[in-house]
């Protein structure tokens, strides 16, 4: 009996094996951390006495990304120079490239820089380097790609997560506005996504249109959006096409749920066991602190995360303290 012939892939994604990518923004394009940053770019503020920018990275690698493209603008000489003396540029299977531009404004500018520079040749993963995982990206990516397959419209997976704000002040607990969005249950369409709703009155405006289209839309207002987003090639051209879109999500994410001509589509990831969060403000830094001091983004806590020459001990009752310093001097950082 002769051999039997070996299959071959008609899937573009077996045959042609495109790297993971990722498109990390040093740059949160807003002033909430002055005057702080006036002098120091955001994503290098100690988080827990380590930079910001540390997290977002360890995250990433050990999320399956082979190659970052970090974009920096504000202070962009500090962050290049970190970078360069830090180990990441030296890490296997992990590569690290600074986009530096000093003419961005916005976001939107910041995608039509890494457009430009034609170096993203797949599905890639798009995020702040303010944003603190621990999540596997193994589901939401097979999701992501699933749907493409069936649908070349559906250009951008976003990865939300419960969180329910607080009634008194209608914010959430990291300190952003309380946030509401319209998903399809069955296929985890977003349809509506507002986080700036008229709270003095109480009210909430929604186009007939939509409820007539989609009658099994379920509101919510108790999701967080993580930041994280899984894009398509498409999206890129989308912000070079449209020189308008400059804030990521008041623009570009609600200016594709309300074009009818494209069809283009965007669809949500819930994460429930996972922790996955953005510091957009003084609160949100807050917050974020404890949790990791409280372990609730494991491995990404100060006993693991050794960077540099002093490394950090759990001891009992919850307290860290770092090796390597005379008693007098040991820091602790308590649970509380």
């Amino acid at each position: 009996m002769g051999a039997q012939k070996k299959r071959v892939s008609e899937d573009p994604d077996e045959l042609v094996r495109v790297p993971l990518q990722a498109i990390l923004l040093a740059d949160s394009f807003t002033t909430k951390f002055r005057p702080i940053t006036l002098e120091r770019p955001k994503v290098l503020l100690p988080l827990v006495n380590v930079p910001m920018i540390n997290y977002t990275l360890t995250w990433l690698e050990s999320a399956g990304v082979e190659d970052v493209f970090v974009f920096c603008c504000s202070h962009s000489k500090q962050v290049i120079s970190y970078l360069e003396k830090s180990e990441w540029l030296s890490q296997p299977n992990f590569t690290v490239t600074t986009v530096e531009s000093q003419n961005s404004v916005s976001a939107g500018d910041a995608l039509r820089v890494i457009y430009e520079r034609n170096v993203i040749h797949g599905d890639f993963v798009l995020i702040s380097g303010d944003t603190v995982s621990n999540m596997s990206l193994t589901q939401a990516l097979l999701e992501h790609k699933e749907r493409k397959k069936k649908d070349s419209n559906a250009v951008m997976t976003m990865v939300i997560k419960r969180s329910k704000p607080n009634p008194a002040i209608h914010q959430s607990r990291l300190g952003t506005d309380e946030l509401f969005m319209a998903i399809d249950p069955n296929t985890k369409q977003l349809l509506y996504y507002e986080d700036k709703a008229d709270q003095s009155k109480g009210k909430l405006h929604l186009d007939k249109s939509l409820l007539f289209d989609n009658p099994s839309l379920s509101l919510h207002h108790d999701k967080q959006d993580c930041y994280i987003d899984i894009c398509s090639p498409e999206v890129l051209s989308l912000f070079t096409d449209n020189f308008d879109y400059q804030h990521l999500r008041r623009h570009f994410v609600k200016g594709l749920l309300v074009d009818d001509i494209m069809g283009y589509k965007i669809f949500v990831h819930e994460i429930h066991s996972d922790y996955a969060a953005r510091i957009d403000n003084f609160r949100g830094y807050d917050t974020v602190s404890k949790d990791i001091i409280h372990r609730w983004t494991y491995p990404l806590v100060p006993d693991v995360m050794n960077f540099g020459n002093t490394a950090t001990k759990l001891e009992r009752q919850g307290m860290y303290r770092a090796s390597g310093m005379d008693e007098i001097f040991s820091f602790y950082w308590a649970c509380w």
